[in-house]
């Protein structure tokens, strides 16, 4: 009896065996059906050529983003400090016929800083007038009109960066 149960062991096992064998072969075919679908039409040198460009790649992109990153940064920069809103108001100083030929201009960038130009028209002569401005606020004395363009400057650029 001994014997038989030898066998019957010995049979499972290499029954066992043979199917981790079978097993085993179908996964390495499956893996050697991939390579070939992955270097199809390649060889080992070509691929490695094709690995190397892919890197150089790579670092020329990175190279890129960054000189870009630069670049946006130095824009970001400029635009700070160029025009970014203008608004003119036009009015009548002396409730005459003569219609609203006057007008105040206010020129700012983001920070409130510019000028208002100013001009004043009579039948007689025209009056221009220019006032510096700095964060939303000028030393000389402003007219009411002055000050209307220079709020509706700021409410402008207020909404702007509200939509940003």
């Amino acid at each position: 009896m001994p014997l038989f149960l030898d066998q019957t062991i010995l049979l499972y096992i290499l029954l066992i065996v043979s199917a981790i064998s079978i097993i085993l072969g179908f996964w390495v075919i499956r893996l050697e059906l991939k390579v070939r679908r992955f270097t199809f039409g390649k060889n080992g040198k070509s691929l490695e050529e094709t690995l190397v460009y892919l890197k150089e790649e790579h670092a020329r992109m990175a190279q890129f983003r960054d000189d870009m990153e630069q670049y946006l940064k130095g824009v970001e920069r400029r635009l700070s400090s160029s025009v970014r809103s203008i608004e003119t108001i036009r009015f009548n100083p002396f409730n005459e016929n003569s219609g609203t030929q006057s007008f105040a201009t206010a020129l700012a960038d983001e920070h409130g800083n510019g000028l208002i130009l100013s001009s004043i028209y009579a039948r007689e002569r025209t009056s221009v007038f220019a006032k510096p401005i700095s964060k939303f606020t000028s030393s000389y004395e402003l007219t009411a009109e002055e000050k209307d363009t220079l709020m509706r400057v700021q409410e402008s650029l207020s909404n702007e960066k509200y939509n940003d």
